[in-house]
This record gives structure tokens, C-alpha cells and sequence, in this order.
């Protein structure tokens, strides 16, 4: 084993010791310092500023200077609980969603919304982009794709707060029922980084979603971009005698 695959052992070890020493703190709560920190787990100094500035910068962490480390906010969670047939159940995420609208138009499908929504080039399509803010932080920016004609009367204030699935049901008779979502890690660019209030180049989350309505029919295609210091999904399995 060479002697860098040994110090990267060691960084995983301390890396593990603190995230489960700060998996049942409060957000601001002091972490021991380095140096009770290194004499408890038999580390060097070097080996365990590794392991912090791992989890610094995905944000579990937070290092105040002259003041010492600290547990990161709290993450918003969204659960995905699976059924035994094999689909997911995906309940409210955590916290109080508000939205701000940074587009709100339409166009022509094009080549690529064409095949994700399966229309015709021509069709109007209509295009939102909204920073979805939880209690009062900026969480995602979303990109949402749908028919124009599913939605007449459409205005950006409906999307602000609340559901928008819920206004898809009740004012559009658009009953969604089902999607197929990817979620991938990622970076910022620029001007993401800029509405999201984090680095260039900060670790996030890219969830693409289409969504289908209760007759099979795709309604939506949706591009998000979530950080991934605060954002975070969870996943209810169910196995049995053929899973790996």
C-alpha cells in the first residue's frame, strides 16, 4: 500500500468520524478542536485539516476565522420513498418554497423539445425559470418546459408559491401522476452561482425531470440546478431475493 493511499485511508477515516459526530448536532454548533480531535482519533494535523476542508467545502462545515469550525445550516430534505411496485413516492420537501420568477414566455418546441416532449418543431412551448427560495435562502434554479396549450391564463404569479402541480390539477385539469428523474452532481457557472448566493464552480446538484399526466401523456420537462450544500434527497428501499 503506498503512503499516499494510506493518508487518503486515514482522511476517509476522520471524514467519517465527523460526519456522524455532527449528524445529530444543531446548524452552529463548535466541533472539538483540532488539536482534542487529532490526539481522540491518532491523526496528524495535516491528515485531519484534510478531512475539514473536505467537508467545508461541501458545506457540512463551516470555518470561521479566529472563531474555530462549526456544524453548516441545516440541509432541506426531500424523501423519495419507494413502493413495492417498484415506483417512488415523492411527499412535500422540507420547509416554506417560495419562488421568483426570472422568465416567463414562449416559443416554438425546437429540435431538442421536441423529442423531450414529443411535439411537433412548431408547437409553442412555454418556458419558466424560477430561483425557488426555503425559508428565505435561495435553494434551486428551475427550468421549466410544458405545452403552452395545457396552460391558457398562465401568469407568473401563479407560479410564486404553493404547488404548481396543485394549479396544474385544479385550473388545468392536468392530473400529473408520474415522472422519470435523473439527479447528477454538478457545478455552478457563473451566473448560477450568482442567484444561488455561492461560489463559481460550487458543488450542486442537477435533477432533470419529465412528467407525465394520468392518461401517459408528457406534460412537463424540468432542468434544475440545486445546491448541494443544502439540498439533499433520501431514498426508502425495498429489496428482495433477486436484489443486488
Amino acid at each position: 500500500m503506498t503512503v499516499n493511499m494510506r493518508a487518503g485511508l486515514k482522511r476517509d477515516r476522520v471524514r467519517d468520524f465527523l460526519l456522524d459526530y455532527v449528524a445529530d448536532k444543531k446548524p452552529g454548533e463548535a466541533i472539538p478542536s483540532e488539536r482534542d480531535l487529532c490526539k481522540e482519533l491518532g491523526v496528524s494535523r495535516p491528515t485531519l485539516r484534510a478531512a475539514i476542508d473536505d467537508l467545508v467545502r461541501s458545506g457540512v462545515l463551516v470555518r470561521e476565522h479566529g472563531r474555530g469550525t462549526f456544524t453548516g445550516p441545516q440541509r432541506v430534505t426531500q424523501a423519495l420513498a419507494a413502493t413495492p411496485s417498484g415506483s417512488f413516492y415523492a411527499p412535500p420537501a422540507e420547509g416554506k418554497w417560495l419562488s421568483a420568477i426570472l422568465e416567463f414566455g414562449s416559443s416554438p418546441a425546437g429540435p431538442q423539445l421536441t423529442s423531450r416532449l414529443q411535439l411537433a418543431p412548431a408547437t409553442p412551448v412555454l418556458r419558466v425559470v424560477r430561483l425557488r427560495v426555503v425559508d428565505d435562502e435561495p435553494m434551486a434554479i428551475e427550468r421549466l418546459h410544458l405545452p403552452h396549450e395545457l396552460v391558457p391564463g398562465l401568469v407568473p404569479a401563479d407560479m410564486e408559491t404553493g404547488s404548481f402541480y396543485k394549479v396544474l390539477r385544479e385550473r388545468f385539469g392536468v392530473d400529473v401522476r408520474s415522472a422519470v428523474q435523473t439527479i447528477e452532481a454538478t457545478v455552478t457557472d457563473e451566473t448560477e452561482a450568482e442567484l444561488l448566493n455561492v461560489p463559481e464552480h460550487f458543488p450542486a446538484l442537477l435533477v432533470e425531470r419529465t412528467t407525465r399526466d394520468v392518461n401517459g401523456r408528457i406534460v412537463e420537462f424540468t432542468r434544475s440546478i440545486y445546491r448541494g450544500d443544502r439540498y439533499r434527497v433520501t431514498s426508502e428501499l425495498y429489496f428482495d431475493a433477486e436484489s443486488g
